[in-house]
């Protein structure tokens, strides 16, 4: 009789990390409250595609500028689910039709897209004190619960190995779990300029 083998838990998958994406482009000139317009009917599409956090239109600082559409999704393959979307097809057929060439992107996710991005006009950052109050207000909860829970068990360890582990699962900690929720959280309080 053939003994019977335990197969190994499977691992826990880690959540999927939030994705943003900001699209530079140009409206033809003359047309641009056509092309306002236009991106607040794809924002429309937006809030029915699975996964879609939040987007933000923002306007050129000088007459002529790029406008920035900042969208966030949940996870990369929500993302993905939205590019491959009819919805999206529609949307950006309407708007290369009040708008020059195609959209410049840049992604970013992690620590990067913790806050408004570098291509966001200066006047579209949150003030630093209140980066600051928010990062705060994720590191002391997580470093504590990181202090309580997991350095005792790491007592043993030498001083610098224990160091670089609790470090990483710290920024780690924040980087996907805390730091999302909470400017998800108090996102009008970051940037009560910002226009949905």
């Amino acid at each position: 009789m053939e003994a019977l083998k335990a197969k190994p838990a499977a691992e826990p998958r880690p959540a999927p990390a939030p994705v943003t994406r900001i699209a530079r482009r140009r409206a033809l000139p003359g047309r641009e409250a056509e092309y306002e317009a236009r991106v607040r009917e794809m924002f429309e599409a937006l809030r029915a595609q699975p996964g879609f956090l939040g987007a933000d239109l923002l306007p050129p600082e000088q007459p002529g500028g790029d406008y920035q559409t900042v969208v966030r999704f949940a996870s990369e393959a929500a993302l993905q689910g939205w590019d491959l979307s009819a919805g999206r097809a529609r949307s950006h057929a309407r708007l290369r039709e009040v708008a020059e060439g195609e959209p410049e992107y840049r992604r970013l996710s992690g620590l990067e897209a913790w806050f408004a991005p570098a291509v966001v006009p200066a006047t579209m950052h949150p003030p630093r004190i209140r980066m600051a109050v928010v990062t705060w207000l994720g590191i002391f909860p997580t470093v504590s619960l990181v202090l309580w829970l997991v350095a005792p068990l790491l007592a043993a360890w030498p001083f610098l190995l224990r160091t670089a582990a609790l470090t990483a699962l710290i920024v780690a900690t924040m980087t996907w779990v805390v730091m999302p929720r909470l400017t998800r959280w108090l996102r009008g309080w970051l940037n009560p300029g910002a226009g949905r």
